[in-house]
């Protein structure tokens, strides 16, 4: 597995205090992206919460996931989460160092107690006192969020006094991107009431047996969720029941519960699980199967393979204003293309973590994630490997048929309807459900290659 080290400095460390009436949630912040340029420690909010409780422990569940592995538990993550400031809310954004789930707690107007946020995206610092802290935290007695450095530690610090080192994957950049491909598929399929969703998320199995391990479905049935053994017409596939564990430390002040998710068509699928909070949200996306991560999905992989795309993003990425709603349709009209060329192009800048995907609003939004995204493209295994094929002439074209000579075979591969299949084995046990493998890639690079080439001639 690709990695390198992902340097996260610190002015000093983030802390939970007493103030004048009441507490202060002190995050410090590291190197980000705002409106103005890169910051080494950006400021994005100074203001109360809400519901101080529900907030410490949503912050706590997103920080959960950014430490935990859910399959092969091996080595532990530490990856500080993210935050972005949208203007009107902030994002707190984790994956967990399996690649397999994706924790996201969204804290909107309502949960700022009126206070404005700021624009930019950067780590921020949750160590293990604070953590300790503020698990300790049970009644909601009022407290003040600062998200990046006071005036006084802008003035006397001098460089970082934190700093952390940590591996980071390149297939953790990956996921960020695929996560938000697969869950702009989703539709709401359930919502729960707040008792009914404590009695079912209580009732699943937890731990390391196999019952927790493997994908059940589960079907809304009333104003509850029913298990089954079988993806039935409505049902829901929930993958590792024992990955939804974060959302425990959240019950307490759940208002609801929804589900998200495909239709299901027999297989495993992804899902999206949102616990509602006073002011806030707390979803997590779980990939196919606990031993899959969304890093190998394959779902961007068609936007990565064209220049037109890549020309597109460049576009569209000048007109982005850090929105916590981007309109495909106004932004289209604004950079002059069709819908279908601006969603191709925000899947492309989802790959550099530049627009996430929000589930409750079906919008895509802005932010700059703090780390080398172009090392996604160019380590990305399918892509690399159909660049090569391209280039190598093992392409050769017979209108809607394709051969393409890799190591000591030639597979086939057809278009029908707009989509390629292949002879390989990866065609054979995904059909589609995991992107397109390298052959099918590389022949719709070359089709793309054909096509430049004849209009060029002319």
């Amino acid at each position: 597995m690709t990695r390198s080290v992902q340097a996260l400095a610190y002015s000093r460390p983030s802390a939970l205090e007493s103030a004048r009436g009441g507490r202060l949630l002190g995050l410090e912040t590291s190197g980000g992206l705002t409106p103005t340029g890169a910051e080494a420690h950006p400021r994005f909010f100074s203001g109360f919460l809400s519901s101080p409780r529900a907030a410490a422990r949503g912050l706590l569940a997103v920080a959960d996931v950014a430490g935990a592995r859910y399959y092969q538990r091996l080595l532990r993550a530490s990856l500080d989460p993210v935050v972005t400031g949208n203007g009107d809310r902030l994002r707190f954004e984790s994956f967990s160092g399996c690649c397999g789930v994706y924790a996201r707690l969204d804290v909107g107007r309502d949960g700022l107690d009126g206070a404005e946020t700021g624009h930019g995206t950067t780590n921020v610092d949750v160590n293990n006192p604070l953590r300790e802290a503020l698990s300790r935290m049970t009644g909601d007695d009022p407290l003040h969020l600062r998200v990046g450095p006071d005036e006084l530690a802008v003035t006397t610090l001098d460089g970082a006094v934190v700093e952390k080192k940590v591996p980071l994957p390149d297939r953790w950049l990956r996921g960020f991107a695929e996560a938000q491909v697969v869950s702009a598929g989703f539709d709401l399929r359930a919502e729960l009431t707040a008792a009914e969703a404590v009695r079912f998320l209580r009732s699943l199995p937890g731990g390391s047996g196999s019952a927790s391990r493997g994908a059940m479905w589960v079907v809304p049935t009333g104003r509850t969720l029913r298990p089954t053994t079988r993806p039935v017409p409505g049902a829901v596939c929930l993958p590792g029941p024992h990955r939804l564990v974060a959302l425990q430390r959240v019950l307490r002040d759940a208002t609801a519960l929804r589900v998200y998710g495909p239709v299901a068509d027999g297989a495993a699928a992804a899902s999206a699980w949102e616990v509602v909070l006073p002011g806030m949200r707390l979803t997590l996306t779980l990939s196919p199967d606990p031993a899959r991560g969304f890093s190998g999905e394959g779902g961007v992989l068609e936007a990565l393979a064209t220049e037109e795309a890549a020309e597109d993003a460049e576009l569209v990425s000048v007109l982005l204003a850090w929105e916590p709603r981007i309109d495909p349709a106004e932004l289209a009209a604004r950079a002059g293309l069709t819908v279908e060329r601006v969603r191709a192009a925000l899947i492309r800048l989802g790959t550099a973590g530049r627009v996430g995907y929000d589930i409750a609003d079906a919008a895509y939004f802005h932010r700059e994630l703090p780390y080398d995204a172009d090392r996604v493209e160019r380590h990305n295994p399918r892509l690399v490997a159909a660049r090569a094929l391209v280039s190598s002439g093992a392409v050769v074209l017979d209108g809607d048929l394709a051969s393409v000579a890799s190591g000591e075979r030639r597979y086939q591969v057809r278009e029908a309807a707009g989509v390629l299949s292949c002879t390989c084995r990866w065609w054979a046990d995904y059909r589609g459900k995991r992107g397109p493998c390298k052959h099918a890639l590389a022949v719709r690079m070359a089709r793309r290659e054909a096509v430049v080439s004849v209009g060029g001639a002319r």
